[in-house]
């Protein structure tokens, strides 16, 4: 059963690691709520012109997350929208004080065998092109988590839930958090 909505007054930030389905959920909770939905992955590859792997690959991973923190600035900005970022957006100090600053951000955590299932043997994941990309998942939210602890809000993301079911929860958690003294 759906619930009733808070109304949304500036960014709902999705964060968590590749494959929590920040991209899949975030294009259903914006269409719940009426918000337009960015993807800032999106958004770096427009204003690079190549793909993040090219980026990765040509410029390095630095230049990516400078592109990344401009682009997440800009899409701050303006009326309240659903956004998407990167996996490694929100363990940036720089960006987490912004997404504080102007928004809500709400991690969508998920545990290793979920987020594994989602991603493995797909492209597109430059940080997973090694030997071992499970363990690098592993390692990675062994990293990131402490990180991704500190959002406004957390639902849990794993391979029973379906997106809806999420979107669900975030809002059931926006309502909580707006209801809240």
């Amino acid at each position: 059963m759906s619930s009733v909505a808070p109304e949304i007054t500036k960014p709902l930030v999705l964060v968590g690691l590749m494959g929590c389905g920040k991209s899949s959920v975030g294009r259903r909770l914006a269409a719940r709520l009426g918000l337009a939905f960015v993807d800032t992955d999106d958004e770096i590859i427009k204003a690079a012109g190549m793909s993040i792997p090219e980026i990765f690959s040509e410029l390095g991973e630095d230049a990516f997350r400078d592109g990344e923190i401009k682009v997440i600035s800009r899409l701050l900005s303006g009326a309240p929208k659903v956004v998407a970022t990167g996996g490694g957006a929100f363990i940036s100090p720089m960006v987490r004080r912004e997404i504080e600053r102007v928004g809500t951000s709400v991690w969508l955590r998920g545990d290793l065998e979920t987020l594994w299932s989602r991603v493995e043997g797909k492209s597109g994941r430059p940080l997973l092109n090694t030997e071992n990309p499970k363990q690098v998942l592993a390692d990675l939210m062994a990293v990131r988590y402490p990180d991704y602890a500190l959002a406004n809000i957390t639902v849990e993301t794993h391979a029973e839930n379906t997106h809806d079911v999420v979107v669900d929860d975030i809002i059931k958690a926006l309502a909580s958090a707006s209801e809240a003294p």
